[in-house]
């Protein structure tokens, strides 16, 4: 009798256990979503939380519900050369990508370079860009032949047309084209339901999307001239058109965010909103501000190259919090890859991943230094902890200049930098006080710093060839 007892108590200890084991469902993790909303010579200045009285209910609420970084640089100040960094993870001079790529250029991104894109579509994301592009426009440069599934936008700037204020005497621009993936579907002569269409072309995506994980790529063509927005914006700010502009990028920020919370994705989806580059200053009241920043686009200055950043996401990332060390575009890449589990690109990069900073898991910035280079290969500039230093270069303002007004640009002058200038940032945020004479140590460590970054990157202004740099596709 004990032993049916005992045999009986055994069968039930097993069942139990059988059914406990076939009923448990263990959930892999999701992968999160990355969205990118990438603006176009948007100052510093120009969102609410940063400053701006320009009303951006949206971005502020995305900045309470997330991260703001405070001291966080475009790749470069000047369009194509700067979305090569974000989408790259290297500073745009080690892949040849260089000012703003035109009409005429016959060149572009090279297919040996790997995108956020290509990244992620390897571990099954799916891709999309809804935007400007602006690293090549010959088909073999396009974004579907980089990564993309998807795209709905213009090959380059939405200046770079017939209807160019200065269209003749100094430019000869042919028709602007808007492309679904890689077919031309319009001839452009306005613009002003370009920001609603990307806006609805993304949330159509991701609503497409929502059981995949999805890299979704939002580089709007405003706030750059020529100012355009639709009916139910205009003249909806008081701050003017550019006003207008912003606010409706403002909605469409709120319109994606909307999106993703209907969808069930706003927890696990990274959503980052930054610009390219600082404002474009001889435009007058068509450009944007980067106060208290010193000048904007065109410079190594504060103004060309820090830009607002906010970043949300719920899964990780906790609210409301303010990061004031530096970052810059090209760190995006590798902090994606390390978020997402995606493998680095084989060839060198120079980003590094900041997910612990931002996590708050760190307080360090992930480099020991950021580097500012513009034209062909020119070093101007070193951000080395609090400190900004530049070596002489030629460089434009418009101080002491007549601005542009309503689309009209107004004449840079050009200044010659003439010796090592240093700057406390922390301190002297604008600029102001040149202080290389008192810092005697830190000009020598950042004069070495600078040094290595030759030997690799090279330097045009001193004659010097870097040893890791490669060439950009041609046609």
């Amino acid at each position: 009798m004990r032993y049916l007892v005992f045999l009986l108590g055994l069968i039930i200890s097993y069942s139990c256990k059988f059914d406990a084991t076939q009923t448990k469902v263990v959930k892999e993790p999701t992968p999160p979503n990355i969205v990118i909303i990438f603006t176009d010579d948007q100052g510093y200045n120009d969102v609410g939380i940063f400053g701006s009285a320009i009303k951006t209910p949206n971005l502020d609420q995305m900045a309470a519900d997330g991260i703001t970084l405070t001291n966080y640089y475009a790749a470069q100040a000047v369009c194509s050369a700067s979305r090569a960094g974000l989408l790259t993870g290297c500073y745009p001079n080690r892949i040849g990508i260089h000012n703003a790529l035109g009409p005429d250029n016959t060149h572009g991104i090279n297919a040996t370079e790997t995108t956020i894109a290509e990244m992620l579509k390897a571990i099954g994301y799916k891709t999309a860009i809804y935007g400007k592009w602006h690293l090549g426009h010959h088909k073999k440069f396009l974004p579907t032949r980089h990564g993309f599934d998807e795209w709905f936008g213009i090959p380059y700037s939405n200046d770079m047309w017939p209807y160019h204020p200065q269209q003749g005497p100094i430019f000869n621009f042919p028709n602007l084209h808007l492309y679904e993936n890689e077919m031309v579907i319009d001839t452009l002569t306005e613009q002003s339901q370009l920001t609603t269409q990307i806006t609805e072309r993304s949330i159509d995506f991701i609503n497409r999307n929502k059981d995949n994980p999805f890299f979704l790529y939002v580089p709007h063509p405003q706030p750059h001239v020529p100012l355009f927005v639709s009916e139910k914006f205009k003249g909806k700010s008081e701050k003017g058109l550019y006003g207008d502009v912003i606010m409706e990028l403002d909605w469409s920020v709120g319109q994606i965010l909307d999106a993703l919370k209907k969808n069930g994705l706003e927890e696990n989806t990274m959503v980052i909103y930054t610009s390219d580059n600082g404002p474009w200053l001889s435009y007058g009241n068509h450009a944007g501000s980067a106060w208290p920043l010193r000048e904007g686009k065109g410079t190594a200055w504060e103004g060309g190259q820090r830009e607002p950043f906010i970043v949300k996401y719920p899964d990780s990332i906790a609210p409301g919090k303010l990061i004031k060390e530096p970052l810059m575009a090209i760190d995006l890449l590798p902090t994606i890859a390390e978020l997402t589990g995606a493998e680095l690109p084989d060839q060198s990069i120079d980003g590094k991943s900041s997910w612990s900073l931002l996590k708050g898991e760190s307080s360090k910035s992930p480099q020991e230094a950021y580097f500012f280079y513009y034209r062909v290969n020119e070093l101007f500039g070193v951000r080395y902890g609090k400190w900004k230093l530049y070596f002489p270069h030629r460089y434009r303002t418009m101080a002491g200049q007549e601005p542009g007004k309503d689309g009209q640009p107004g004449n840079y002058r050009f200044i010659n930098l003439e010796e090592i200038e240093l700057y406390d940032l922390e301190n002297d945020v604008s600029e102001t006080q040149n202080v290389a004479e008192k810092f005697p140590d830190v000009v020598r460590k950042i004069k070495s710093l600078a040094k290595k970054k030759r030997q690799e990157l090279g330097d045009a202004l001193l004659d010097i060839e870097g040893e890791e740099t490669r060439e950009p596709g041609r046609i």
